[in-house]
């Protein structure tokens, strides 16, 4: 094709845009909402990862190699064998604590008894403290370097009672150099002056001399972690020697910086990756609406495509033609698309934060960072999306007879239709969900939904088939019409309702999925829930080590007038494998005593083992099945030993899985250990929630009272009643599944404008014979009637797919994304009543919508388009 007939032609799409620009302007616009919804996604994830991988770097540095533990640490021993050896330029022994940090209280001074209530008193924050050797730390993390205030001392960084804070603790503590900062080591406060600052970014951070925190923090003799620099030229060989003469404890692992850093990426991939294919879904779902109104433009345009074939436009050039319209609205939706998608994502990181719901980048308030060549690919999955939805009209252009069009004849059924190729769609759908994950991601399960979509479209004509040829023959003249014509015309219902089973099939789909697992998050709090009120030391798993309680508290605690009894555990993480995020391991009081006591404490999976007399035995979540290819019966190696222990004496614990527990709120895997146990092997008697029964009638705001009276500050518990916590994780679910329903409604719109513009396009191209009907003496009215009884066929048969398919989409997504994206596993719950209500609304707004399509379609110009045949 020439330049010119290019050119040519897209001075007619210009026209045919000029007349319609609204109709165009719809597409572009479904288009452009996928790309924005997907881009923005895109770039709220990236900026927080890269901001969150930037503060990594800040802490960590750019050793070639980081030796860490458990963080009960190991003995600094073995830094001196690392920074002597002659491979070595560099080693930076690092102390790792998190815990919590207060300020603006002078020293010595005893924290207020209502200081958890007192608006003028700061609440504690989490910090993560780290221990450096300021003479070494330059090197390797020059980030960590302490700066000491102007009017300090030059040897402040030398200085155990010296603290430097980064930007973000310094802004939220409300802190300023020379004022006394608090960090929390388990029930005691540890005073420290704030003696300058630390160029690190991220989450707040406090820095102080490495021999420092191991005073404060009863890690004498021992390290978290340390950085290796190696000598220039060092081969892998010779560093795998050096690490053989070092001889390192079982328990401490060996990664390069990249390696820590991608596994933090790689935490929250399958959250990433799934948020953007279910922003992609309006992306597909656009292509249908381009689909439609394509097809409304080549019928419109059919006469004008059938004069250019007759004066020589090949069959080849019409497809490109119509292809290349298609590209024009892909690639102004897909601009729009990222203008919007920016917009988006701005507003999202300024209001928002990173944090999208997920949890996965805690107090990071990232940048926008736009990828140049990211952009580039959402832009080409517009272009693409448009031009398949585009592919279907512009074979239908390339396939017409120029002649018969110019007759007024108009296309032809197809002939009898084939079931093969929706029937091969399924089956591979069907076949590609039992596919295991690739790389960690269920991409065959995304696969399979597309095959099932596409599959299910192609069964559209069949179905429609089926249920007319069981239709008792009516006697009305104008229903039979209908009904013959919807049946012989059944192969264009694909063009009419292929929005709509696509839309429907998402729709229910997501509300499935949706009730199914809110329904599963709703029973699995009821089982973790018994108590009336909760009490926690910390927040996280990664802090229960520095906030914790005693027994003696525990013991007062019960004693408390109220509190019918109390059960206390324990909670901390443990590192099973250098590759794989840490578990968080759980104490139970006496749940290997018997299988009922460990289904009372416990929501189990399936029927647990019972416990043999000499063994540990332990319930591991669902997760820790699939990261560690575990099962039940099957034995564990723990790295529990003796809490402060280290070098030989941190041994693994050899333990066996008696059952298997059902935990969503740990991703990555939790381990329940029995209290006794857990104590005999580490002697750790330390404890961190507390669950309250209280007495009939007891105030639950007293015994909080004399709960918080308890402690030198009230601030180092946090409470929440039993239903507090079910309600506010249901609001967050809720909250974090709102998307769906925009989702929904945005693809059943695009559905429904998919309806409107294929019957249009269909009156369109029988004109004639509407002619020929009014010539018969058929009223407007009954015409419309025609039409809207043959769309309400069509569209009763794409419901009927559309409901199938979703079932069959949310069985896909509830048993295979969900549990190899997230590793948890839930029921199927189908609520037939939003499912009814669903359908039978997309049915009537279906109809009502081809009625007045049908009824704008036709008029004084159907009766005109007959005059010249007489």
């Amino acid at each position: 094709m020439t330049r010119r007939l290019h050119i040519e032609l897209l001075r007619l799409s210009w026209r045919e845009w000029r007349h319609h620009p609204w109709r165009h302007g719809v597409a572009a616009l479904a288009v452009a909402l996928g790309v924005a919804l997907a881009w923005s996604v895109h770039l709220i994830n990236e900026s927080a990862l890269a901001e969150f991988s930037s503060a990594l770097r800040a802490v960590g540095g750019e050793p070639d190699l980081v030796l860490r533990a458990q963080r009960e640490g190991f003995d600094d021993a073995v830094f001196e064998r690392v920074a002597l050896d002659a491979a070595v330029a560099e080693a930076s022994p690092v102390v790792e604590v998190d815990t919590y940090a207060r300020g603006a209280a002078p020293v010595g001074a005893a924290w207020p008894d209502n200081a958890a209530s007192d608006a003028a008193t700061p609440r504690r924050i989490a910090v993560r403290v780290l221990g450096v050797d300021s003479l070494r730390v330059a090197t390797l993390a020059p980030q960590l370097l302490p700066q000491p205030a102007a009017a300090g001392s030059r040897f402040a960084a030398l200085d155990p009672g010296a603290a430097f804070i980064n930007a973000t603790a310094r802004t939220q503590l409300k802190l300023r150099d020379g004022d006394v900062l608090a960090l929390q080591a388990g029930p005691h406060w540890r005073e420290l002056r704030v003696a300058g600052s630390v160029a690190a970014s991220g989450p707040p951070l406090v820095v102080m001399d490495v021999a420092g925190a191991q005073l404060q923090f009863e890690m004498t003799h021992r390290l978290s972690r340390i950085d290796v620099r190696f000598v220039p030229g060092t081969t892998s060989q010779q560093r795998a020697a050096a690490l053989a003469r070092w001889a390192l404890p079982a328990q401490i692992g060996a990664q390069t910086a990249d390696e820590s850093q991608g596994r933090v990426a790689s935490l929250s991939r399958a959250y990433r990756v799934n948020l953007t294919v279910l922003a992609l879904v309006a992306l597909f779902v656009g292509a249908f609406l381009v689909f439609a109104v394509v097809s409304l433009s080549v019928a419109q345009r059919m006469p004008a495509l059938a004069l250019l074939g007759v004066l020589g436009l090949t069959r080849g050039e019409r497809r490109a033609s119509v292809l290349m319209e298609c590209a024009a609205l892909g690639m102004a939706g897909s601009a729009l698309g990222l203008l919007l998608g920016t917009a988006l994502a701005a507003a999202a990181l300024r209001w928002l934060a990173g944090d999208l719901g997920g949890g996965y980048f805690p107090g990071i308030a990232p940048q926008l960072q736009v990828d140049i060549a990211a952009a580039t690919l959402f832009f080409v999955l517009g272009v693409a999306s448009a031009l398949v939805g585009g592919w279907v009209p512009a074979r239908h252009a390339e396939r017409m007879a120029p002649a018969l069009v110019l007759k007024g004849l108009g296309a032809r059924g197809s002939g009898k239709q084939r079931a093969w190729p929706a029937a091969l769609l399924l089956a591979t759908g069907t076949a590609l969900a039992f596919v295991p994950p690739l790389g960690g991601l269920p991409l065959a399960a995304y696969a399979a939904i597309a095959a099932l979509l596409f599959g299910g479209v192609l069964l559209v004509p069949l179905v429609v088939h089926g249920l007319l040829s069981a239709w008792p023959t009516p006697a009305n003249a104008l229903a039979l019409l209908a009904l013959r014509r919807a049946s012989f015309e059944r192969h264009t219902a694909i063009a009419a309702v292929a929005g709509v089973v696509a839309s429907l099939a998402l729709s229910v789909a997501l509300t499935v999925m949706v009730t199914s697992f809110r329904g599963g998050v709703a029973d699995w709090l009821d089982s973790v829930l018994p108590a009336d009120l909760y009490a926690r030391s910390a927040s996280t798993a990664a802090a229960s080590n520095q906030a914790w309680f005693d027994e003696a508290f525990a013991r007062a605690v019960a004693a408390l007038p109220g509190v019918a009894r109390v059960q206390a555990t324990r909670s901390r993480t443990l590192q099973l494998a250098p590759g794989l995020p840490a578990v968080v391991l759980v104490t139970r009081p006496a749940i290997d005593v018997g299988m009922a006591n460990a289904a009372a404490a416990l929501p189990l999976v399936g029927e647990p083992l019972p416990a043999r007399p000499g063994e540990v035995g332990v319930y591991v979540s669902e997760a820790v099945l699939d990261l560690y290819g575990t099962a039940r019966g099957a034995w564990l190696d723990l790295p529990l030993g003796e809490v402060g222990a280290v070098g030989e004496h941190m041994q693994r614990v050899r333990v066996r899985v008696l059952g298997v527990w059902r935990d969503f709120a740990r991703q990555f895997g939790a381990i329940a250990i029995d209290a006794a146990h857990y104590q005999a092997i580490t002697g750790d008697r330390k404890l961190n929630d507390l669950a309250l029964w209280l007495k009939p009638g007891a105030d639950m705001a007293a015994v909080q009272r004399g709960v918080r009276a308890l402690l030198s500050d009230p601030s180092m518990i946090e409470f929440a009643a039993s239903g507090e916590l079910r309600a506010l994780s249901l609001r967050i679910f809720d909250r974090s599944f709102a998307v769906t329903t925009y989702l929904q409604a945005v693809a059943i719109a695009i559905g429904l404008v998919g309806v409107a513009a294929s019957l249009s396009a269909q009156v369109l191209a029988r004109r004639k014979e509407f002619g020929l009907l009014s010539h018969l003496g058929l009223r407007r009215a009954q015409v419309v009637a025609i039409v809207a009884a043959e769309g309400a066929a069509w569209l009763a048969a794409g419901v009927l797919i559309g409901l199938a398919l979703g079932v069959a989409v949310s069985v896909v997504l509830v048993y295979v994304v969900n549990p190899q994206s997230f590793h948890w596993s839930m029921s199927l719950r189908l609520p037939w009543r939003e499912l009814a209500a669903l359908c039978l609304a997309v049915l009537a707004a279906g109809v009502a919508t081809a009625a007045i399509s049908a009824r704008q379609a036709t008029g004084r110009a159907a009766v005109l388009s007959v005059k010249e045949d007489w």
